[in-house]
């Protein structure tokens, strides 16, 4: 096994929740017509938070505010026959903030919880959606937040 990709659930502040942005997959890529949250390869040299960080960039146009890590979720990649780790990650971008495409999607809304849930494709998006309703209700990890937040000079550390 190896972490060799990253999702990153982008959530912006709503009221005294969360919205959630779904991404539909362009024509001509993989699973061409589904929901999802960013995905992205960790790169040579790269760690999974900066991994994170670029593949919202790319994807979407926006930086977060603040990242936390969430979960790892393992799955087969049948293509190469290795079971791979997808680190995922919660990323907080200001609620104001354009959302720009990049060519891998051709549509992209704010959802709230439940709404992505029926929208998303993959069942651990959707569980993940449960563990970010439980673990950032008041905006921030609250007392996990000293082992969730990744702050940028611990990038290199994990």
């Amino acid at each position: 096994m190896r972490a060799g990709v990253v999702d990153v659930f982008v959530v912006r502040a709503a009221g005294r929740g969360w919205q959630h942005l779904a991404l539909r997959r362009s024509v001509g890529t993989r699973c061409p017509g589904t929901w999802e949250a960013v995905h992205g390869k960790i790169e040579s040299g790269e760690s999974p938070p900066e991994a994170a960080r670029r593949e919202l960039r790319e994807e979407t146009g926006l930086e977060c505010l603040r990242l936390y890590a969430l979960t790892v979720n393992p799955f087969f990649l049948a293509t190469t026959g290795v079971v791979e780790l997808a680190v995922a990650f919660v990323a907080v971008v200001d609620p104001s903030a354009v959302v720009v495409l990049g060519e891998e999607h051709d549509d992209g809304v704010w959802l709230s919880r439940a709404a992505a849930r029926r929208r998303y494709h993959w069942p651990r998006e959707r569980e993940s959606l449960d563990h970010i309703a439980v673990l950032f209700k008041g905006g921030h990890a609250g007392a996990a937040e000293d082992v969730l937040r990744i702050f940028p000079a611990l990038d290199r550390l994990i």
